[in-house]
């Protein structure tokens, strides 16, 4: 006759996994998480987005600003490679530029495309030769830049 130990049974008592109710409070516990940061990292993404098209569009600014003290004209500036943000990989702003030769001025416009359209806060932004910024957005000028 062979004697077995009396711990047996309490071990594989200790062994059991997890029952579903548990597995469905973590689920719900990682649901509501995710609903809350999802929005916030997406909000951030786009914040960041739009800060490096302002800066794009800043140093676009000091290469005409260049540019007129060099040749007194804002006209013959060459944008090949400034016509997006950022300027290489996946466009998230258009950016374009538009001299006024008759008064010696340009207006530098960053319009969101694919994925940065849902930036509502600040949606196009504009920036002219005497460093009059707009934002077409629901913050508006003074938010955006």
């Amino acid at each position: 006759m062979t004697l077995r130990p009396r711990s047996e049974g309490k071990i594989l008592k200790q062994l059991r996994g997890f029952t579903l109710i548990e597995l469905l409070i973590v689920i719900v516990i990682v649901a509501v998480l995710a609903a809350i940061a999802l929005p916030g990292y997406q909000d951030h993404v786009r914040k960041t987005r739009r800060t490096q098209a302002k800066a794009d569009m800043l140093e676009i600014t000091q290469m005409l600003e260049r540019e007129f003290t060099l040749n007194r004209s804002y006209e013959g500036f060459d944008t090949s490679g400034f016509d997006q943000s950022p300027r290489s990989g996946k466009a998230y702003y258009a950016i374009t530029y538009a001299p006024d030769p008759m008064i010696n001025s340009y207006t530098i416009t960053a319009t969101p495309v694919d994925s940065q359209l849902n930036d509502t806060k600040c949606g196009v932004l504009t920036l002219d030769n005497l460093g009059a910024k707009t934002a077409d957005g629901t913050l508006g000028a003074a938010g955006c830049w």
